[in-house]
């Protein structure tokens, strides 16, 4: 196999990763990288200096790929499933790239505030940061709320791009910052990304590490549990 995955099977943005690569049932070889250990940072670091996971690397290519949304559509141009990820009418393209944006910028990143002040000593804590981070999310929320009234996945009928950010963003938001009362659209949405194989499976590979979630005592227990993750 030619493409390796550099991730954890913990991280979020790694789960809109193999999200993406389970769907289009590509080959691939994954290599967890621990960012604590000295050694194994300093030989992911050559490959990526940034230092953020997920990174791809094709050595069939020569091609080191980071960012999510770009290695998705990487994956989605060379190593392509029997669905696009990306739909191929430009309109539709561009509202995909937009609400990819979206659930990262607007859903993902300020559950990640939030997640990372938990994390945080005491005395370092950011109260106002987090105060706005939650009231993000709860724009996002009612956001998402509306646009699911007519839709099954993110961008329409077909399970795109979009919804590799959307599953693995409201899948911790909504333990960090449940899904307010009066959201039942969003709620489905987020129910139905939970029966979908590929995310069941990253689900159920990332159990293991659960213990490790800062809000391990807000998870509900059907993802503590064994069993599909949607049950």
């Amino acid at each position: 196999m030619s493409l390796t995955l550099h991730y954890h099977p913990l991280a979020s943005f790694c789960h809109k990763v193999l999200i993406a690569l389970y769907e289009a049932q590509t080959p691939f070889t994954a290599h967890v990288v621990d960012l604590m250990d000295g050694g194994a940072r300093a030989h992911f670091l050559d490959l990526w200096p940034v230092g953020k996971i997920p990174v791809l690397r094709d050595e069939a290519r020569d091609a080191t790929v980071p960012e999510t949304t770009i290695i998705i559509e990487y994956l989605d141009r060379h190593y392509p499933g029997p669905r696009p990820l990306l739909p191929a009418d430009e309109d539709a393209r561009l509202e995909t790239r937009l609400w990819d944006r979206f659930f990262d910028a607007y859903v993902h990143a300020p559950m990640q505030a939030v997640v990372g002040d938990r994390l945080r000593p005491e005395e370092a804590r950011d109260p106002t940061g987090i105060a706005a981070a939650r009231a993000t999310l709860a724009t996002a929320y009612g956001m998402i709320e509306k646009r699911m009234a007519e839709r099954t996945w993110a961008v329409g009928e077909d399970f795109s791009l979009a919804d590799c950010a959307a599953a693995p963003a409201l899948f911790y938001a909504g333990i960090v910052a449940p899904f307010p009362a009066g959201h039942a659209l969003l709620a489905a949405y987020f129910e139905r990304l939970l029966a979908r194989p590929s995310f069941a499976r990253v689900l159920t590979e990332a159990r293991p590490y659960f213990a490790m979630f800062p809000f391990k005592d807000d998870m509900p227990a059907r993802f503590l549990e064994g069993g599909a993750p949607g049950r």
